[in-house]
């Protein structure tokens, strides 16, 4: 099997473009029809267009005009791996909790795997922990 990483980082850095645009329908364009969502943390790992919308418009939701910089990228058999700074401001409901204003600046390591051009499955870590601090410490 021949993959091609710079295709795949190509589609990686073309869907995290489309999400920094806020734009969900072309960000779900780049997704198979049963792309799988693998949050760490979370009970159960989700699938379809509609799980992965839900996380999208919840973030972009709270955090309106959130950003994902892409810090590194690399490629092996046919998985990316990106590590990203999200920065934002709570703009938006997020948990339960009420817009406070206060910009956002967090970490996280994501995992892609490429299928026949399409994203088909991530594993996301994100520092989570930080970002609940600056929205919670006065």
């Amino acid at each position: 099997m021949t993959t091609d990483h710079d295709a795949n980082i190509a589609l990686v850095r073309s869907a995290f473009a489309a999400f920094n645009e806020s734009d969900l329908d072309a960000t779900i364009a780049f997704l198979t029809e049963d792309f799988a969502v693998n949050i760490a943390g979370m009970p159960h790992q989700e699938r379809g267009h509609e799980a992965w919308a839900r996380n999208f418009t919840m973030m972009h939701a709270a955090f309106p005009g959130i950003q994902a910089s892409i810090e590194d990228i690399f490629a092996a058999d046919d998985k990316v791996t990106v590590r990203l700074t999200f920065t934002g401001t709570h703009g938006g409901e997020f948990l339960g909790m009420e817009p406070t204003g206060r910009g956002i600046e967090y970490t996280s390591i994501e995992i892609y795997r490429i299928e026949d051009g399409m994203l088909a499955e991530e594993w996301i870590c994100s520092d989570g922990l930080t970002m609940m601090r600056q929205l919670t410490d006065a």
